[in-house]
């Protein structure tokens, strides 16, 4: 299947140039990830996976103006949400030199002057509160809600990409948040609408 089959799977529906993008992005980290292990997803098939999870909350999210991707490793979902939201101002935060290296160079090949690249932990980042703030599989949901408070406001949307324990993960946490869990295939989308 080619990467416009994969999307019209799931009805993510995107223009010809995004995906354009999104498939030159494919193969760039299909390059890269043989040399540097990049990631677990080692065919074009296995990224255009990791692609669609990371575009799929666009089907039900509101979206963005401004976005931090807290630890974007290779660029799920930061990156790939950057190429589909091209009026979006996205902020990639990841600490690893060669991850960095990379997400700095698809960046500039994908032509995407919506992205900065903070090689730095994302409790070092210094910004307005954003209007959404994402993460995949970096760390527990009380702990990210607290790694970004000094970038949040009451306004800040969060979206977590999750598995089975975010049910676990959601009663650790204080606040009382106004939240969704969108389940799709083994992911569970834990979407944060802020603070009530």
């Amino acid at each position: 299947m080619n990467l416009g089959q994969y999307l019209d799977k799931e009805e993510i529906v995107l223009n010809a140039e995004t995906i354009i993008k999104l498939e030159n992005f494919a193969s760039l980290l299909h390059e890269w990830n043989q040399i540097h292990n990049l990631t677990g997803a080692k065919s074009l098939d296995a990224i255009y996976v990791n692609i669609v999870d990371s575009l799929y909350p666009l089907t039900f999210i509101k979206k963005p103006k401004t976005l931090l991707d807290v630890g974007t490793g290779a660029g799920f979902p930061g990156l790939v949400l950057a190429m589909a939201l091209p009026e979006c101002e996205v902020v990639l935060a990841e600490p690893l030199k060669k991850r960095v290296s990379f997400l700095k160079y698809a960046a500039i090949e994908g032509g995407l002057s919506n992205v900065k690249v903070e090689a730095k932990r994302v409790e070092f980042v210094v910004h307005d509160a954003f209007e959404m703030i994402s993460s995949r599989a970096v760390t527990n949901t009380k702990l990210l809600l607290d790694l970004t408070k000094e970038i949040s406001d009451a306004n800040t949307a969060y979206l977590f990409y999750k598995g089975s324990r975010v049910f676990d993960e959601m009663r650790d946490v204080e606040h009382k948040l106004e939240y969704d869990i969108v389940q799709k295939n083994q992911r569970n989308y834990l979407y944060i609408k802020g603070q009530v």
